[in-house]
């Protein structure tokens, strides 16, 4: 069967149509993008996932506050699967919308989450151990948000999902984060154990910092 879109004659403004995922054969099209943000979504998904298991066997191990605050996030960092995922297959670019949202919310809260963490451990000094498999785990967490990032940059410019680009901008900042776990291992190493949850402290402004400027994407684009 022929595709509508491309017989002869047919009038160029169907393209504009392709947007609506209404115009005559383009559907299909809608479905691809559907699948593709899907696909995305599911492989970061996994990356994160497993580089947040890692982390999480080392955290139970060193009790690094800072590491603590990386998995957090990492954890919440995946968890923003679930909606973004849905959004594409309710093929909606409202609920893109909103799948953003929640993103820069998730970011929010755990940044919450390990701050509150990071403000105890300078209260109640408690070293990390297990330095070596501390610094795997940050170099860990680098990686694994390193290729989550370009998986959704890469999905996020081809299917012009501002979602999906707010949490690939995010989750590159997120491997540089995740290198200030390196550092406290490095530090704590050297004789300076405060330094573990300074630097969770340090992690907690940076994820902040990342919630803004998520947040300016998303808005950005709804006022585009």
């Amino acid at each position: 069967m022929p595709w509508p879109a491309v017989v002869d004659g047919e009038p160029d403004d169907h393209d504009h149509d392709h947007a609506h995922g209404h115009s005559h054969g383009l559907v299909d099209d809608s479905i691809k993008r559907s699948r593709d943000g899907v696909r995305a979504v599911l492989l970061a998904l996994a990356i994160l996932g497993a580089g947040a298991v890692v982390q999480t066997v080392i955290y139970v191990l060193s009790g690094s506050v800072a590491l603590l605050a990386d998995l957090i996030h990492n954890f919440g960092d995946a968890l923003t699967a679930i909606p973004l995922g849905a959004a594409f297959l309710m093929r909606s670019e409202r609920a893109e919308r909103v799948a953003g949202l929640f993103v820069v919310i998730a970011i929010f809260i755990s940044a919450c989450v390990a701050g509150v963490e990071a403000a105890v451990r300078i209260a109640h000094p408690s070293p990390p151990t297990h330095l070596i498999a501390l610094a795997a785990a940050g170099v860990v967490g680098f990686l694994a948000n390193g290729a989550a990032a370009a998986v959704r940059s890469r999905a996020g410019r081809r299917l012009h999902s501002p979602a999906l680009v707010a949490d690939g901008d995010h989750a590159r900042a997120d491997a540089l984060v995740s290198l200030g776990v390196v550092a406290s291992a490095i530090v704590v190493a050297a004789g300076l154990p405060v330094a573990d949850p300074l630097i969770g402290l340090a992690i907690t402004i940076a994820i902040l910092r990342i919630t803004y400027q998520s947040w300016h994407t998303i808005r950005g684009h709804d006022h585009g």
